[in-house]
């Protein structure tokens, strides 16, 4: 299959000033970005030193319509309007390629990196053409998916293991999260101490909207225990079964997804990767349905901020 890696694009190969206010001059004037983006599916904006005071400018432009990171599964911190840090996951361990929020009946259509502080060693971005997940796949993995998954998430009331549901849908109004839940397909039904349990069926793939290519759009790897390594998941089903777990995944008629499964996702999304390194004041736009993304392990500050829009 034909290799792919994101567009980089700096002031010089752009035509623009050099500095942030020559980006956001630049996207002012471009009519194309659309069309950039689903032509190279990942744009990285380097050299045009942007600053976390001058970003607004920059995301208004590139995410018209930003959103708030409702029913987001993965810690992340508030830090401005609809923007976030990424995912806070120790620095050690690396994260593994997902589409932002596959699992949800809602997704982003874009998202935008942000680097802030650059880590000393390692911690690039991979990125993961759809496409060639799908395809890397053995048929086995892809017919045994081919009727869905189910995802299960159990949100404690404000204290417990994991993610409370107040965290999750950014309230603490039961009905607010009741009548989101009520209009997204989901299965859900609150617990005698307090917390949410929330079940939904979602396809493995899709189809993106102006390309036509079929992609793997799901989460299973990240939301099975085997995902977590066979150490991690021996000992958490020591403390919990598996319907208490935070969030588990099985097939969409509720049979167990085979741990072998879940490790060849994980391991060929990775390896099918291409890594995005940092340097301050980079700026990655992403299409979040042609490509998903992850995170190397890395040492030092790393301060990556993300904001999503439809």
């Amino acid at each position: 299959m034909e290799h792919w890696a994101p567009l980089e694009l700096d002031p010089a190969g752009i035509g623009a000033e050099p500095g942030p206010r020559g980006l956001a001059d630049h996207l002012r004037g471009s009519a194309d970005l659309g069309e950039l983006l689903a032509e190279h599916k990942a744009l990285v904006f380097r050299g045009f030193q942007v600053t976390t005071s001058e970003l607004d400018e920059v995301m208004d432009l590139l995410l018209p319509n930003r959103l708030a990171y409702v029913h987001g599964n993965s810690p992340r911190t508030k830090v401005g309007q609809n923007v976030y840090t990424s995912t806070e996951y120790p620095p050690e361990f690396d994260i593994s390629m997902h589409n932002e929020m596959s699992y949800a009946h809602q997704w982003p259509e874009r998202l935008m990196f942000f680097c802030a502080v650059a880590p000393e060693t390692g911690g690039a971005t991979p990125l993961v053409d759809g496409v060639r997940w799908l395809g890397s796949l053995d048929d086995e993995v892809r017919e045994a998916f081919a009727k869905g998954v189910r995802y299960t998430q159990n949100l404690h009331g404000g204290k417990g293991f994991g993610k409370s549901w107040q965290d999750t849908f950014e309230t603490d109004q039961r009905d607010v999260v009741e009548e989101f839940l009520s209009t997204s397909g989901s299965e859900f039904a609150w617990r005698p101490d307090g917390g949410l349990r929330v079940s939904q069926v979602r396809p493995s793939t899709t189809v993106h909207p102006v390309t036509g290519d079929e992609v793997w759009f799901n989460q299973a790897d990240q939301w099975h225990a085997a995902g977590l390594g066979d150490e991690t998941a021996a000992a958490l089903y020591q403390i919990m079964g598996e319907e208490d777990l935070p969030q588990s995944v099985t097939f969409a008629d509720g049979s167990p997804i085979p741990a072998d499964h879940v490790r060849q996702i994980r391991d060929r999304g990775l390896s099918e990767a291409v890594d995005v390194d940092w340097r301050a004041g980079d700026v990655l736009l992403i299409d979040n349905v042609a490509v998903g993304h992850g995170r190397r392990s890395f040492t030092g500050p790393r301060r990556i901020l993300v904001a999503m829009s439809d």
